[in-house]
């Protein structure tokens, strides 16, 4: 069965489909190999066995009953610890949250629970989703399969570390400012971040509202767009989702790309690259020149300020979103208050860690009179700036490329008591969040030490179809997603 979890998840589905496999003896292996990894590992918050193996077996009797499959049905899957499944805890990882018992679904667990995908935890993230190293979290740190003493990226590391340890064969995770690209490139997987509004929000516990979006890891291409296809669509209940239709996203992967330009970020090029990373994307380069792509140099001069800006605009919101966690409604309450005041101030002190009271202060002080213009709204104009110099980038070529990170996984620790060092690892991703367009990191190859290199890969607004097209193409021509991490 071991073998099998390695499977990818169409390898798996039809397992099921032909009876060499039940959903319910899939699930049951999954979880055994959870509880057998993770305590060195730390993916997982919580499991949620009793409503995985419920629809395990939903799977199972729609084959006994001869019944059509829905895409990705039996196939093991874990959710962030920031979306809500009912009756589940739902912590973000933190300890206001602790306890807190969800008592409705996200949209996107109504549609996995719709298409009988087995859902068997709650992945552990960077304190609301905070964090690019998963070192955040209140209950324990997330572990890199690839090297138990490296960090697995964040916030989504536990989502990532998941599927790369295969313990489970998909999963979900929230990608702020490169949540699920960075984690991705650090473990050696598939991970992506669609168009904003493309996947509805409703039901995940919000960081930065217009930045959030929610996407697939996989062990390849093939299952991040199958994924992707079951959690799309509009949703009335969150009104930045967009009313287009969703596209089936694995038929159109294996598109010819011969004639078609592929851009290079030019300031994402040199800047803190290490040499691995930089033979890699040279490599990829080589890639697409040898697809027949036209190789061209693009210049994106505002991409500089995208950590200024995102570090402003981020931490606004997050200041605003978090106000709710007051200790008044749900979550934790300091026990010994004195007055209404009190109750508030220690709750969210007590509450709250070091990181997450970090981003409240500065998006708290960004907002405050006096200061607002010259930060929020002058960051506001910047990100319609970067906005613009993508979209005119996009005149000239089809996607662009670069490392979805300078370097690959650091050691535990490392940058722990250094902010502007951590924040300064999302170089690369941060400005699709702010532009709203979709964007992926795919395996490049390994540095001298083993550890895996990710290609990031950005595409227009609602060109998803088309992004995941460039990295399939990528991925077949070099077969990095085939070496799992050995643990």
């Amino acid at each position: 069965m071991n073998e099998l979890l390695k499977k990818s998840a169409t390898e798996q589905s039809n397992a099921i489909k032909n009876k060499e496999v039940s959903a319910v003896e899939l699930t049951k292996a999954a979880l055994e190999r959870i509880n057998s990894l993770d305590e060195k590992l730390g993916c997982f918050n919580s499991l949620t066995e009793d409503t995985a193996l419920e629809t395990a077996k939903k799977v199972d009797k729609k084959v006994a009953n001869g019944e059509e499959l829905p895409l990705l049905a039996g196939v093991p899957l874990a959710l962030k610890d920031n979306m809500n499944l009912v009756g589940s805890r739902t912590t973000a990882s933190s300890k206001i949250l602790e306890n807190f018992v969800s008592p409705f679904n996200a949209t996107i667990t109504q549609k996995l629970l719709d298409n009988c995908v087995p859902i068997l935890g709650k992945a552990n993230l960077d304190e609301f989703a905070m964090g690019s190293s998963n070192e955040n979290s209140a209950f324990k740190k997330v572990h890199n399969p690839w090297n138990l003493n490296k960090v697995p990226g964040g916030s989504s590391g536990g989502s990532a570390a998941s599927v790369a340890a295969c313990e489970v064969t998909l999963s979900l995770g929230s990608d702020t400012g490169g949540s699920i690209r960075l984690p991705a490139s650090f473990c050696g997987i598939v991970g992506m971040k669609p168009t904003y509004g493309r996947v509805s929000r409703y039901g995940l516990i919000a960081f930065a509202s217009s930045l959030d979006q929610i996407g697939p890891f996989a062990r390849n291409v093939e299952d991040a767009a199958n994924l992707l296809e079951v959690i799309s669509g509009y949703d009335p209940k969150d009104s930045t989702s967009l009313n287009i239709p969703v596209e089936h996203y694995a038929a159109s992967l294996n598109n010819d790309i011969k004639g078609k330009k592929v851009g290079v970020i030019k300031e994402l090029m040199s800047e803190g690259l290490t040499e691995d990373v930089s033979k890699a994307l040279q490599k990829a380069i080589d890639d697409y020149k040898a697809m027949g792509c036209e190789i061209v140099e693009i210049s994106l001069p505002s991409l500089k300020y995208s950590i200024g800006i995102y570090y402003i605009l981020a931490t606004a919101e997050c200041s605003s979103n978090l106000a709710r966690f007051d200790g008044v409604k749900y979550g934790y309450r300091t026990p010994d208050a004195k007055n209404l005041m009190e109750m508030y101030t220690k709750t969210r002190a007590e509450g709250f860690g070091p990181e997450v009271k970090r981003r409240i202060m500065l998006g708290t002080y960004a907002l405050s009179s006096g200061y607002y213009d010259a930060y929020y709204k002058k960051a506001q104009q910047m990100r319609a700036l970067v906005t613009m110099e993508f979209a005119k980038a996009f005149e000239q070529v089809d996607v662009l490329i670069s490392p979805t990170c300078p370097n690959t996984a650091f050691d535990m620790g490392a940058k722990a008591s250094d902010p502007l060092a951590m924040y300064l690892t999302d170089i690369a991703t941060i400005s699709a969040n702010l532009a709203g367009i979709p964007g992926l990191s795919v395996p490049a190859g390994f540095d001298r030490d083993g550890m895996p290199i990710g290609l990031q890969i950005l595409a227009p607004q609602m060109q998803d179809a088309k992004l995941l097209n460039f990295a399939y193409k990528f991925e077949q021509a070099n077969n990095y997603h085939k070496k799992l991490a050995n643990i």
